[in-house]
């Protein structure tokens, strides 16, 4: 098991991150979220403690996968499986906005929390490559509970794996993380595999985050 804590400044957040959350893609906002998305950002340099963990394991359990995820690990020697996340104090920050009712600053923090998971999980990869080096092994995309045909319930059986040591992160009884701003899912390690551009054309969950940021790597909860 690997668990480690980062920093704010080890994420490398920039302010352009959580413009394309947003929806600014290749365009910026106006100054007021500008402006305001500076201020939360600089906020939570003091209160943010992202932290992920991850296991390697030979084989999985009997996880019903649907058929699009199976095909992407084929040919996979063993897995990593990983939980990211934002932390509880961010789930708090956010808890004590929406009592403020600020609206534009809930918006922006909501944004701003999912740059975090999916750049906390950029540095689980980091992390996990380096280990898996000295192997010569390769990674897949990674993959989650949620997306691409393998039912969210199916968390229950990923949690399992980590006997408890899941970076603060729990499941309420329909199987969504809490904090809420967290990652989990799985990634095929070997010779053999390599990471591909997603399927989304085989995918019929249009809300899938994917379709947002078609650049990046991560499957997570928004």
């Amino acid at each position: 098991m690997t668990q480690r804590t980062l920093t704010y400044e080890e994420m490398g957040i920039l302010p352009v991150d959580v413009y394309e959350a947003m929806g600014y893609h290749g365009t910026l906002p106006d100054a007021v979220t500008q402006s305001e998305t500076a201020a939360i950002m600089h906020h939570v340099r003091s209160i943010l403690s992202p932290r992920f963990c991850f296991r390697i394991v030979r084989e999985l359990p009997a996880f019903s996968m649907g058929t699009i995820i199976p095909r992407q690990l084929h040919g996979a020697e063993a897995y990593a499986c990983f939980v990211c996340t934002a932390g509880q104090e961010y789930d708090d920050y956010l808890q004590q906005l929406k009592k403020q009712g600020d609206m534009l600053r809930m918006y922006l923090a909501d944004a701003l929390g999912t740059v975090i998971a999916e750049k906390c999980a950029e540095r689980m990869e980091h992390y996990l490559q380096a280990s898996i080096d000295k192997l010569g092994w390769h990674r897949t995309n990674r993959y989650s509970p949620g997306y691409c045909g393998w039912h969210v319930s199916q968390q229950q059986l990923l949690f399992s794996l980590f006997d408890g040591s899941t970076c603060g992160v729990t499941l309420t009884d329909s199987s969504l993380m809490v904090p809420i701003k967290s990652v989990s899912g799985v990634i095929g390690l070997g010779r053999e595999v390599r990471r591909r551009d997603y399927t989304c054309g085989l995918c019929s969950y249009k809300h899938c985050y994917k379709r947002k940021y078609p650049t990046t790597g991560t499957t997570m909860q928004t």
